[in-house]
């Protein structure tokens, strides 16, 4: 029987919402059964400042995708992104288990657990963990060649780990506004992970490859390396500042301004040098903010999967070229492939999220640990990754 979910990426340009089903076929993406989306309002740079308008959003969002769809919403996945999110990396160690030297699936959550409590406390203070990824193992000091250490020999098991974590209030604030929708919130998933579902290939993800989001007042970031992602990051500019640009440098209305920058040719007549000569500004400003944590992380010019674009500021038709020149790597607008038989395809990189959502959806009930009262969320979330790369 057919399993159907519901993604709401609440964006502060739109809510975006996608109603899919699961495949026939394991291997293929989820059927989308209807989509819909909604001006966002009452949110500032990915926070929510009025949850009642925010709600509203959201209603009328569902609304149109559950008339398309042909399905009532009651429960739905949420992506959060905002400057609220961040990184943080801890290591963990335990001693094994078992008599014999092995090491069995119950070590990894105590290991996982022990990174957990190395992290500063000042790290956690009002935030809430929202994805927690085992990124590499070692087995008595010794660096584990693979994903998984189960079967191999030694006394002390270690595990680095990330931690993303985001606001505790824009976390509640977000189920709030959902709920106050009628919807039950089944999970709340980082933005640009969600994204990461849909835009990026497995090649890409093994071989090393940013993904980049670049929405209206956010440009979020997530590294993947060895399959696994590595890195998160948001900065607080995004596609609103190349509008506003336009319209001082112009001396235009920002509405006329928006529909320059998507490539609308108005009546009066402004020279195309000084339009390029706008966007490429900020647009540069904003890749030289990724350029800078790329090299943070020592991954500058070192990604041969390159940079794949998402998110409505994408769409500017000299994004690509821009981040390719400034981030010295392959470029690329992320397009989303969809199952032939769907009812409806998705327009364009900016739906990643909320399909994402969906396919977090799917997977999840299979990935879910076995109940354990002495495991903490952040370590039940760590096991769905773990249990990705069981052989």
């Amino acid at each position: 029987m057919s399993k159907i979910v519901t993604g709401i990426d609440v964006g502060t340009y739109h809510v975006k919402v996608v109603i899919a089903e699961s495949p026939d076929d394991p291997r293929q993406m989820p059927r989308i059964l209807g989509t819909g989306y909604a001006e966002s309002r009452g949110l500032r740079q990915g926070y929510i400042v009025s949850v009642g308008e925010v709600s509203r959003s959201v209603a009328a969002a569902v609304s149109q995708a559950s008339k398309a769809a042909r399905v009532k919403v009651k429960k739905a996945y949420v992506g959060i992104g905002g400057i609220g999110l961040e990184e943080n990396f801890a290591r963990g160690e335990t001693v094994v288990e078992r008599g014999d030297s092995e090491i069995t699936a119950r070590d990894i959550p105590r290991a996982i657990a022990a990174s957990e409590k190395a992290l500063a406390p000042s790290s956690l203070l009002n935030r809430r963990t929202m994805h927690t990824i085992p990124l590499r193992y070692y087995v008595d000091g010794a660096r584990v060649l693979g994903r998984s250490p189960v079967g191999m020999k030694g006394m002390r098991l270690a595990v680095e780990t990330l931690f993303i974590t985001s606001l505790e209030r824009h976390v509640s604030d977000l189920v709030e506004a959902v709920e106050a929708a009628g919807i039950e919130v089944e999970d709340v998933v980082a933005s640009p992970l969600a994204a990461s579902f849909v835009a990026l290939s497995k090649m890409q993800k093994r071989v090393g490859c940013v993904l980049c989001n670049i929405g209206s007042e956010t440009v979020s970031i997530i590294v993947f390396e060895d399959m696994a992602p590595v890195s998160v990051k948001v900065f607080p500019v995004g596609a609103s500042d190349i509008t506003n640009d336009l319209a001082l440098g112009l001396r235009i209305a920002p509405e006329e301004a928006e529909q320059l920058k998507q490539g609308a040719v108005l009546g009066a007549p402004f020279p195309k040098k000084k339009i390029d000569d706008l966007i490429a500004r900020r647009v540069s400003d904003m890749f030289k903010l990724v350029e800078a944590h790329l090299k943070k992380i020592g991954k500058d010019e070192l990604l041969p999967g390159g940079v794949i674009l998402t998110g409505g500021g994408s769409s500017v038709q000299t994004m690509s070229d821009l981040a390719k020149a400034i981030l010295r790597l392959p470029s690329r607008v992320a397009s989303l492939a969809d199952s032939q038989n769907a009812k409806m395809q998705l327009k364009d990189g900016s739906w990643a999220v909320a399909y994402g959502l969906t396919i977090w959806g799917l997977q999840g009930s299979d990935l879910e640990p076995a109940s354990d009262s002495g495991m903490s969320e952040a370590v039940k979330g760590a096991w769905r990754w773990f249990k990705k790369f069981l052989p």
